[in-house]
């Protein structure tokens, strides 16, 4: 079943990406279907939270759309050269979103493998969120599209993500945000390779 907007308009944006694992993200490009199960994701809370690009209320051209309602794509170029897919979650003007770290590819392997420019052997393929926007065929042009449509959309499979299932820690590669790296906003399937 397809998530509705009522999954990711919700406040608290920690569970929204805890829930996020074990979903299914799918993505139609020229008749290209591809799917994996989300594996990881990381939370980033907003105005009051430094590594949000939302933080202190900034709005940009690039960060406008973190301001929009719920179950909009964010994605921007990182280091010009990685495309970063974030999920915008909560009501407009309330800029929180989820980025994806990780999935498990499910369908469209062969396109994934094209995208990606390697063979999928298992674990690590679209580990990392640059690997997983790749595989899915993802980048800047898709920011702002709605994720309840047909391009770019997310699915509930009925799998039961257990507590004890979930790692939880601090967030990747954002040093300039101090303490608010520490925040244990990163959510991980400790069996996502299996």
């Amino acid at each position: 079943m397809k998530l509705g907007q009522d999954f990711y308009a919700r406040s608290s944006v920690t569970t929204i990406a805890r829930e996020l694992l074990g979903k299914y993200i799918y993505t139609n490009f020229g008749g290209l279907l591809t799917a994996g199960m989300i594996t990881e994701t990381e939370a980033y809370e907003g105005v009051i939270d430094r590594a949000s690009h939302a933080y202190n209320n900034r709005r940009t051209n690039r960060t406008e759309v973190m301001y929009a309602d719920g179950g909009t794509a964010y994605v921007y170029l990182c280091y010009g050269i990685h495309h970063l897919f974030n999920i915008v979650t909560n009501v407009k003007d309330i800029p929180h979103a989820v980025l994806l770290r990780g999935i498990k590819p499910v369908e469209g392997i062969k396109t994934m493998e094209s995208r990606v420019g390697r063979i999928f052997k298992g674990a690590g393929f679209s580990d990392g969120p640059g690997r997983a926007a790749k595989a899915l065929g993802i980048k800047v042009i898709h920011s702002g599209m709605s994720l309840t449509g047909d391009v770019i959309w997310i699915e509930d499979k009925g799998i039961t993500v257990l507590p004890d299932q979930i790692l939880t820690g601090p967030r990747i590669g954002i040093p300039y945000a101090n303490e608010h790296a520490l925040w244990p906003y990163r959510f991980l399937l400790s069996n996502r390779a299996e």
